[in-house]
């Protein structure tokens, strides 16, 4: 009887079943989510067992997100070309292998490299999970509150990252931030095998390896140079200058290899729908302040206030709270006010969060005055993000649905990446010696914010999205 319900004869599939595989799918979400920020609070640990400084550590953070990030359209493209579930198992095994070779790492190369593969893990196995989610549940309110929990689930994943980093380390040791997932990722290799459906793979055809490539070197050194160029030593002058040059050219080499490649990692058709390309350009802005402010909450805690780490991470807890929260109201509130007041609503409490900081910088308040910060930061994300997601997946089908996720989690995480770069980097650099660092980096988030209400505006909401906000 059992079996009746899970599985239908009719389509493969019944709500019981696609709520269990979104179980599984938010637990491998929440722990990839964790670990983009867990490693923050134990660099310092991480740095005293293999005796590297913090330059070398920012290694450890970049190269998983920006990894993860270029290579999630990769990632997409081999769900549509080979079948999702065969990609999901491939990634969750990749990620959790990684995890493990990171907890176990003899030297800081080894750790870096499983970093890396973690980053590549993610990028394969995302895509297909979040492919798998949107298939699984029709448009409308099931699917809307189907990426709500997701991402919830990720939302909370980051912000749960600086508190159980504190937790573990001072428990158990850093090793065990990343040893701690494997256990969870053989539960969701498991469901996967027992609960998504199998499928055929699209015909075989080749994939654009070297336009992937070159999606991950562009923003790598783009973060390559703005760090070395906020250096004041002066040890390596040219470095800057090159890495820069070097990502614009990566850049320009990328977009004449997807022009001419057989089988591009994003087909030019994805282009043709204006509401699809304009949403993931609004994800990435978006992002970009949302992952700046988790920074300059972090700095403000730790180097304004002196907080310790298992602090700081219990004082941001209650941001998860409001995710949370907010993930409740969000899919209500999608069908009564359309996907772009959600986003502009959004936007605009993302703009008022960044000027809480600001503010609470000048007057040098305590931790609690950063609280009302993290209540506007929790709605940016919850209804701003979600709303972008929805319109970003909204008339997909079997066959561009990886893509569609891929593009959508590549806006995201490189957006998320780039902001940090830009708007910290500059807020931050020596030559802005005078100003306070967390006004000038909330100020280059709210002009960045600025762009995404008004690319937001430009969205013609598609027929789906018009017809579920009428009901």
């Amino acid at each position: 009887m059992l079996s009746g319900i899970l599985f239908s004869r009719r389509d493969g599939s019944s709500p019981v079943r696609a709520w269990l595989v979104l179980c599984c799918m938010a637990m491998l979400q929440f722990f990839i989510a964790v670990d983009v920020t867990v490693v923050n609070v134990a660099l310092p640990s991480i740095g005293a067992t293999f005796h590297v400084d913090g330059h070398a550590l920012t290694w450890v953070v970049v190269g998983y997100t920006i990894t993860g990030g270029g290579l999630l359209m990769f990632g997409g493209r081999l769900g549509d070309m080979l079948g999702r579930r065969r990609v999901l198992l491939l990634g969750t095994a990749l990620f959790g292998s990684a995890s493990l070779l990171a907890g176990l790492a003899p030297s800081f190369t080894l750790l870096v490299a499983a970093r890396l593969l973690q980053g590549a893990g993610e990028a394969i196995a995302l895509p297909a999970a979040m492919a798998v989610i949107v298939l699984m549940f029709p448009e409308g309110p099931r699917r809307s509150r189907a990426l709500s929990v997701w991402a919830a689930v990720a939302s909370c994943g980051l912000v749960l990252g600086f508190a159980l980093s504190g937790i573990v380390v001072e428990l158990l040791g850093w090793r065990w931030i990343f040893l701690l997932s494997v256990p969870f990722v053989a539960v969701v290799l498991a469901a996967v095998v027992f609960l998504v459906p199998g499928e055929r793979p699209a015909e075989p055809s080749p994939v654009d390896l070297l336009g992937s490539l070159l999606l991950v070197a562009a923003p790598l050194l783009f973060t390559l140079g703005v760090v070395e160029a906020g250096k004041t030593d002066g040890t390596l002058p040219w470095l800057p200058p090159v890495a820069l040059a070097s990502a614009v050219a990566a850049g320009a080499l990328f977009v004449r290899v997807e022009r001419r490649a057989r089988n591009p990692l994003v087909p030019l058709r994805f282009f043709r729908s204006r509401p699809r390309v304009l949403a993931n350009l609004a994800t990435a802005l978006l992002s970009a302040a949302l992952s700046t402010s988790f920074l300059l909450f972090t700095y403000y805690l730790q180097n304004r206030l002196d907080a310790g780490p298992f602090q700081a991470g219990l004082v941001m807890l209650p941001l998860a709270v409001f995710l949370i929260a907010a993930s409740v109201l969000v899919p209500r509130l999608l069908g009564r006010w359309g996907a772009r007041a959600c986003v502009l609503a959004g936007i605009g409490c993302t703009v008022l969060a960044m000027a809480a900081i600001a503010l609470a910088s000048s007057l040098h308040a305590g931790a609690l005055a950063m609280v009302p910060a993290m209540m506007l930061i929790a709605a940016g994300m919850g209804f701003g993000i979600v709303g972008l997601q929805y319109v970003a997946v909204t008339g997909v089908t079997e066959d561009d649905a990886g893509i569609a996720s891929g593009v959508q989690r590549a806006a995201d995480q490189l957006g998320g990446s780039t902001g940090i770069t830009i708007y910290v980097g500059i807020g931050f650099a020596p030559a802005l010696d005078g100003i306070d660092p967390f006004l000038a980096s909330s100020a280059l988030a709210i002009a960045g914010l600025a762009a995404a209400a008004f690319v937001t505006w430009r969205i013609s909401m598609p027929a789906a999205v018009q017809e579920e906000e009428t009901v």
